[in-house]
């Protein structure tokens, strides 16, 4: 594994670690100021909808993000993970969590710095159903 790799590894831990933690702040510095978000059901949105909505969500729900890296395919000054995520959705307010599974596909974008940032996101989470007793 070379070092461009590693450090898409660790940028992707480190994304997942400030989704759970709530971190805005964090999540703004990994982002590109051109990025775009692809959700189902959702016209593209960058950064501000993504601040927006990141931050309406935070203060209804906590949220523990899973995600399992498939793969890692670094070309030049891009690179592409896919994963395999599951969400847990907890309403502040109490009451039963909604479980969301899914894929994710991110775009990454080296910076002269050396940085890679999150250019490009889209995701297939759904609600994942209940097993019927």
């Amino acid at each position: 594994m070379g070092p461009d790799e590693r450090a898409i590894r660790e940028v992707h831990s480190t994304w997942i670690e400030a989704v759970n933690a709530g971190d805005l702040v964090r999540l703004l510095t990994m982002m590109a100021d051109d990025a775009v978000f692809l959700n189902p059901g959702r016209a593209p949105f960058g950064r501000d909808g993504f601040s927006d909505g990141f931050s309406a969500a935070h203060k209804q729900v906590r949220i523990n993000c899973i995600s399992e890296l498939e793969e890692v395919v670094v070309v030049g000054e891009v690179a592409y993970t896919r994963s395999r995520d599951s969400l847990s959705v907890i309403p502040r307010a109490g009451g039963e969590a909604k479980q969301l599974a899914g894929h994710r596909i991110t775009v990454y974008r080296k910076q002269p710095d050396g940085r890679w940032v999150l250019a490009r996101d889209a995701h297939t989470l759904s609600p994942v159903e209940k097993p019927s007793s």
